[in-house]
């Protein structure tokens, strides 16, 4: 699908405190090991052979957060961004919130959020959002970067803590190994019925 953007961003617009509330709230959840594809989280932490390969493409912690206030504060964004962008895409709802804590020499390599089928409900990531929770100079590496037909870019406008990144969920993306400090995101799937 050829877009005129693949991604939308803007800068700085979470408030600080917000931020910092959703990483005190992300520290009172159990930290766990990011999966990737079909891999369940209990199996991961059960299976060091899983967690050898599952850490050849993504080596990340992660915790859940579902709190209403959370959507409320990012949802807003998400919907602005989708029309923004001219994308326009139908969407319902989103998926848990995933907190990320990439410490040093942790990344994600190559990958798109939305698999080749819809979940059990129907429904596939049509949106995908990145809100950067910490500030540029707490952490080196950890780049957030796509892959479009136009080429791969580096999304250096969200270095700033509070600023939201939001594409659609085909589009590849990574995060660049973290070479000094801990980065910390906010990752949020918003689900619809497929495209039409």
């Amino acid at each position: 699908m050829i877009l005129e953007n693949y991604y939308y961003y803007f800068t700085g617009v979470i408030p600080e405190i917000v931020c910092d509330d959703i990483i005190k709230t992300a520290q009172q959840r159990q930290e766990r090991l990011g999966a990737t594809g079909d891999m369940s989280e209990e199996e991961l932490q059960s299976n060091p052979d899983l967690q050898r390969d599952n850490s050849k493409h993504r080596n990340s912690y992660i915790a859940w957060i579902d709190d209403q206030w959370v959507y409320n504060e990012i949802h807003p964004w998400i919907q602005q961004a989708n029309i923004n962008a001219k994308w326009n895409f139908d969407w319902n709802r989103s998926e848990a919130c995933q907190f990320t804590k990439y410490k040093l020499n942790q990344y994600y390599h190559w990958h798109e959020d939305q698999g080749v089928k819809p979940n059990k409900e129907g429904e596939i990531r049509k949106l995908s959002c990145t809100v950067q929770l910490c500030h540029p100079e707490e952490y080196k590496g950890g780049q957030l970067q796509m892959r479009t037909p136009h080429g791969e870019f580096t999304v250096n406008e969200i270095a700033p803590k509070g600023s939201i990144c939001v594409f659609p969920g085909f589009v590849q993306h990574r995060v660049t190994p973290v070479t000094e400090g801990i980065r910390q995101s906010l990752v949020i799937w918003s689900l619809g019925y497929p495209y039409r």
